[in-house]
Protein backbone atom coordinates (compact mmCIF):
# COMPACT_ATOMS: atom_id res chain seq x y z
CA UNK A 1 0.00 0.00 0.00
CA UNK A 2 1.42 3.66 -0.75
CA UNK A 3 2.15 5.88 1.58
CA UNK A 4 -1.14 8.10 2.39
CA UNK A 5 0.85 10.78 3.53
CA UNK A 6 1.95 11.28 0.28
CA UNK A 7 -0.72 11.12 -1.24
CA UNK A 8 -3.23 13.29 1.26
CA UNK A 9 -1.66 15.81 2.50
CA UNK A 10 -2.84 17.80 5.07
CA UNK A 11 -4.07 21.77 5.08
CA UNK A 12 -4.81 20.55 1.40
CA UNK A 13 -8.11 19.80 -0.21
CA UNK A 14 -9.82 16.65 -0.24
CA UNK A 15 -11.26 15.94 -3.61
CA UNK A 16 -14.79 16.59 -4.13
CA UNK A 17 -17.32 13.57 -4.53
CA UNK A 18 -20.86 13.13 -5.60
CA UNK A 19 -22.92 10.73 -4.36
CA UNK A 20 -26.78 9.95 -3.76
CA UNK A 21 -28.32 9.72 -0.40
CA UNK A 22 -30.53 7.81 0.82
CA UNK A 23 -33.53 9.68 -0.85
CA UNK A 24 -31.78 9.87 -4.06
CA UNK A 25 -30.82 13.10 -3.61
CA UNK A 26 -27.24 14.72 -4.79
CA UNK A 27 -24.80 14.89 -2.26
CA UNK A 28 -21.23 16.57 -2.19
CA UNK A 29 -18.89 18.32 -0.21
CA UNK A 30 -18.77 21.67 -1.86
CA UNK A 31 -22.71 22.40 -1.30
CA UNK A 32 -22.32 21.12 1.93
CA UNK A 33 -19.66 23.03 2.88
CA UNK A 34 -21.29 26.12 1.52
CA UNK A 35 -22.24 28.27 4.95
CA UNK A 36 -20.03 26.53 7.10
CA UNK A 37 -17.07 26.54 9.20
CA UNK A 38 -15.89 22.93 7.99
CA UNK A 39 -17.15 19.86 7.91
CA UNK A 40 -16.96 16.28 9.04
CA UNK A 41 -17.05 13.33 6.92
CA UNK A 42 -17.06 10.08 8.09
CA UNK A 43 -16.40 6.68 5.97
CA UNK A 44 -19.08 4.53 7.83
CA UNK A 45 -20.84 0.95 7.02
CA UNK A 46 -24.28 0.03 8.26
CA UNK A 47 -23.21 -3.62 9.37
CA UNK A 48 -19.84 -2.44 10.59
CA UNK A 49 -20.06 -3.23 14.59
CA UNK A 50 -17.55 -0.48 15.44
CA UNK A 51 -19.85 2.39 13.38
CA UNK A 52 -23.03 1.66 15.46
CA UNK A 53 -21.52 2.44 18.62
CA UNK A 54 -21.51 5.97 16.81
CA UNK A 55 -24.99 5.96 16.25
CA UNK A 56 -25.80 8.46 19.08
CA UNK A 57 -22.60 10.72 18.48
CA UNK A 58 -23.51 11.34 14.93
CA UNK A 59 -27.50 11.49 15.38
CA UNK A 60 -26.59 14.44 17.47
CA UNK A 61 -23.70 16.03 15.61
CA UNK A 62 -25.73 18.76 13.44
CA UNK A 63 -27.38 20.04 16.74
CA UNK A 64 -23.85 19.70 18.68
CA UNK A 65 -22.01 21.39 15.90
CA UNK A 66 -24.75 23.55 14.01
CA UNK A 67 -21.62 25.38 12.02
CA UNK A 68 -20.31 21.92 10.27
CA UNK A 69 -21.39 20.04 7.72
CA UNK A 70 -21.82 16.36 8.27
CA UNK A 71 -21.78 13.41 6.17
CA UNK A 72 -21.84 9.65 6.88
CA UNK A 73 -20.24 7.81 3.42
CA UNK A 74 -21.80 3.93 3.48
CA UNK A 75 -18.72 3.00 1.37
CA UNK A 76 -18.45 -1.12 2.23
CA UNK A 77 -18.13 -3.65 -0.24
CA UNK A 78 -22.06 -5.34 -0.76
CA UNK A 79 -23.76 -2.54 0.72
CA UNK A 80 -26.98 -1.31 -1.00
CA UNK A 81 -29.08 1.26 -0.74
CA UNK A 82 -32.21 -1.14 0.52
CA UNK A 83 -29.85 -2.76 3.42
CA UNK A 84 -28.56 0.97 4.75
CA UNK A 85 -32.21 2.07 4.30
CA UNK A 86 -33.26 -1.02 6.43
CA UNK A 87 -30.51 -0.41 9.30
CA UNK A 88 -31.33 3.61 9.37
CA UNK A 89 -34.76 2.60 10.11
CA UNK A 90 -34.36 -0.25 12.69
CA UNK A 91 -31.46 2.26 14.72
CA UNK A 92 -33.36 5.47 14.37
CA UNK A 93 -30.35 6.91 12.21
CA UNK A 94 -31.01 10.66 11.59
CA UNK A 95 -27.60 11.68 10.53
CA UNK A 96 -27.39 12.49 6.40
CA UNK A 97 -25.73 8.84 5.09
CA UNK A 98 -25.09 8.96 1.28
CA UNK A 99 -24.11 6.00 -1.08
CA UNK A 100 -20.52 5.22 -1.99
CA UNK A 101 -20.94 1.85 -4.45
CA UNK A 102 -17.92 0.01 -4.46
CA UNK A 103 -15.87 2.21 -1.55
CA UNK A 104 -14.96 4.66 -4.84
CA UNK A 105 -14.31 7.38 -2.49
CA UNK A 106 -13.16 6.08 0.35
CA UNK A 107 -10.61 4.39 -1.85
CA UNK A 108 -9.98 8.07 -3.13
CA UNK A 109 -9.62 9.34 0.87
CA UNK A 110 -7.31 6.45 0.94
CA UNK A 111 -9.38 4.41 3.72
CA UNK A 112 -9.82 0.48 4.21
CA UNK A 113 -11.74 0.58 6.84
CA UNK A 114 -15.18 2.23 8.38
CA UNK A 115 -15.30 4.03 10.54
CA UNK A 116 -12.60 6.49 9.77
CA UNK A 117 -13.54 10.44 10.18
CA UNK A 118 -11.93 13.23 8.28
CA UNK A 119 -12.47 17.01 9.65
CA UNK A 120 -11.97 19.14 6.78
CA UNK A 121 -12.07 23.48 6.65
CA UNK A 122 -14.63 25.62 4.75
CA UNK A 123 -12.12 25.16 1.78
CA UNK A 124 -12.14 21.46 1.75
CA UNK A 125 -8.79 21.71 3.50
CA UNK A 126 -7.86 18.62 5.81
CA UNK A 127 -7.18 19.33 9.06
CA UNK A 128 -7.72 15.81 11.12
CA UNK A 129 -8.29 11.98 9.54
CA UNK A 130 -8.73 8.99 11.89
CA UNK A 131 -10.53 7.78 14.68
CA UNK A 132 -13.70 9.67 16.68
CA UNK A 133 -11.78 7.95 20.06
CA UNK A 134 -10.29 5.39 21.15
CA UNK A 135 -12.97 3.38 21.66
CA UNK A 136 -13.89 3.00 24.99
CA UNK A 137 -16.97 5.09 26.68
CA UNK A 138 -17.09 8.51 27.76
CA UNK A 139 -17.44 7.30 31.30
CA UNK A 140 -14.26 5.31 31.03
CA UNK A 141 -11.52 6.70 32.70
CA UNK A 142 -9.08 5.66 29.63
CA UNK A 143 -11.64 7.47 27.05
CA UNK A 144 -9.86 9.86 24.67
CA UNK A 145 -11.49 11.85 22.48
CA UNK A 146 -9.81 12.65 18.99
CA UNK A 147 -12.55 14.32 16.73
CA UNK A 148 -14.08 16.17 19.23
CA UNK A 149 -10.63 17.98 20.17
CA UNK A 150 -10.17 18.50 16.40
CA UNK A 151 -13.36 20.23 16.07
CA UNK A 152 -12.35 22.18 18.86
CA UNK A 153 -9.55 23.90 17.37
CA UNK A 154 -10.98 24.25 13.97
CA UNK A 155 -14.02 26.58 15.64
CA UNK A 156 -11.82 27.96 17.65
CA UNK A 157 -9.41 29.00 14.79
CA UNK A 158 -6.65 27.67 15.88
CA UNK A 159 -4.21 24.95 14.08
CA UNK A 160 -5.21 21.36 15.26
CA UNK A 161 -2.78 19.93 17.44
CA UNK A 162 -3.59 16.31 17.22
CA UNK A 163 -4.13 16.10 13.12
CA UNK A 164 -4.30 12.25 12.51
CA UNK A 165 -5.11 8.97 14.85
CA UNK A 166 -5.06 5.27 13.57
CA UNK A 167 -8.43 4.34 13.31
CA UNK A 168 -9.72 1.06 13.23
CA UNK A 169 -13.22 -1.03 12.52
CA UNK A 170 -14.58 -2.82 9.83
CA UNK A 171 -12.73 -3.75 6.55
CA UNK A 172 -14.32 -1.68 3.20
CA UNK A 173 -13.29 -4.57 1.30
CA UNK A 174 -12.35 -7.85 2.02
CA UNK A 175 -11.46 -11.19 0.22
CA UNK A 176 -14.33 -12.40 2.36
CA UNK A 177 -16.54 -10.31 0.69
CA UNK A 178 -16.43 -11.69 -2.82
CA UNK A 179 -15.30 -15.26 -2.02
CA UNK A 180 -18.20 -17.76 -3.97
CA UNK A 181 -21.05 -18.69 -1.79
CA UNK A 182 -20.65 -22.15 -2.43
CA UNK A 183 -17.29 -22.98 -0.19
Amino acid sequence: MENVNEKQAFGHPLPDFTLRDLAGSEVNLASALRGKKGAVVVIWSSTCSHCVRYDGYFNKFSENHPDLAFIALASRHGETAESVKKAAKERGIQFPIALDPGGTVAAQWYTNQTPRAFLVDKEARLLYRGAVCNFKYAEDPEYVPYLEPAIADLLAERPVARTETASFGCAIQSVYYILPRSL
